[in-house]
């Protein structure tokens, strides 16, 4: 009887302690989103090592990892295959690998577009109209290849005139040092240290086709209508990081001579290649580009591209294969809607509402 109450008794005691003690704390949502090196990405590396993306997160009550992936191509498959809930890429690599994979995506945060960060280089004398019968080298099938193509269009041209010669990124500089390499397509910073090959000059940039190459932060869809913190935090840490960057106090100084470090440059390099990067450094900035037409149109030009070149899968019938959502519109197959251009969060920031 004695042991029985004092089994009772300890009992009670150890309820007693339970109740007193802070209630278990319940476990955050974790997201991992992957990133690779590009000027345009390394503010996402900032606001992770510097606990801006950490403050944003723990104000929705979410954790988020930031985890670089060397092989950018690869990066974006890794998403695709469903290892990541997010990735940056290219509006282009959004919708014929995830997108046309079957992967419902949106465009969360629309960071920037190329502004000269791409270009065709050409040694000697001449302009895109010398290309004609020549071999040109880029990585096949990439954001380079849709340039030239935009570059041969505009000058009445078309990819039947010249020969494409499938090159890694990594062997381009390498392979335009060779006498037998005349023109390479690319981007920096290779771009930057093509341009210091002697009697050669850059004849086509992407700066001649404005909000054309896009650079995006992609979130799973799915994901991204169950937590709408993710969409919030995220959205609030990259402009919060973006006005942290800009100018020259010694703040924003010392975050791009970090990003310029991290991305294998240094602060000079790094500066010449955001000045050839439009980043929409402001909230209305990109609501203003989003909710514009050119979205739309430049998506449909993308997809027509990729269509030509077989990138939209082989039982793609015609370019409206993959519907592409956006503000202003919708463009392609309505009931295969897998790429979603989103002014939800952006407008929520506009508002200083986050």
């Amino acid at each position: 009887m004695i042991k029985a109450c004092q089994r009772l008794l300890l009992s009670a005691l150890c309820f007693a302690a339970l109740l007193s003690q802070p209630a278990l704390a319940a476990v955050k949502p974790t997201f991992k989103i992957a990133w690779s090196i590009y000027a345009g990405w390394m503010p996402w590396d900032y606001a992770q090592q510097s606990g801006i993306l950490k403050k944003w997160a723990d104000k929705y009550g979410i954790t988020i990892q930031f985890v670089q992936v060397n092989d950018y191509i690869e990066s974006v498959n890794q998403y695709t295959s469903g290892g990541f809930d997010g990735c940056t890429m290219t509006n282009m690599d959004a919708l014929t690998i995830p997108a046309t994979g079957g992967v419902d995506s949106t465009a969360l945060i629309v960071g920037d577009y190329s502004n000269g960060n791409d270009g065709i280089m050409l040694k000697g004398k001449g302009d895109i109209t010398s290309l004609k019968g020549q071999s040109i080298n880029l990585v096949e099938l990439s954001v380079s290849q849709y340039l030239l193509a935009r570059a041969l269009e505009k000058s009445g041209m078309s990819e039947k005139d010249v020969t494409v010669v499938n090159t890694a990124d990594a062997d381009l500089v390498a392979a335009f040092n060779t006498p037998q390499v005349k023109s390479i397509v690319t981007w920096n910073p290779l771009l930057a240290e093509a341009k210091k090959q002697p009697d050669s000059h850059e004849i086509f940039s992407s700066a001649q086709i404005p909000g054309e190459i896009l650079d995006l932060l992609v979130v799973n869809s799915k994901t991204l209508t169950a937590h709408p913190e993710l969409g919030k935090a995220l959205t609030g840490a990259w402009y919060e990081t973006l006005n942290a960057i800009k100018g020259n106090g010694s703040d924003a100084v010392k975050a791009r001579t970090f990003m310029a470090q991290e991305s294998g440059t240094d602060l000079k390099g790094f500066d010449q290649q955001l000045a050839a990067t439009y980043l929409f450094s402001s909230p209305q900035q990109t609501l203003d580009f989003v909710s514009g037409a050119q979205i739309k149109t430049t998506m449909q030009s993308v997809a027509e591209f990729s269509f030509k070149h077989g990138l939209l899968g082989d039982g793609a019938a015609d370019a409206t294969t993959v519907g592409i959502t956006t503000p202003t519109g919708n463009w392609g197959n309505p009931a295969n809607q897998k790429l979603r251009f989103t002014d939800e969060f952006v407008k929520l920031a506009a508002a200083n509402k986050l």
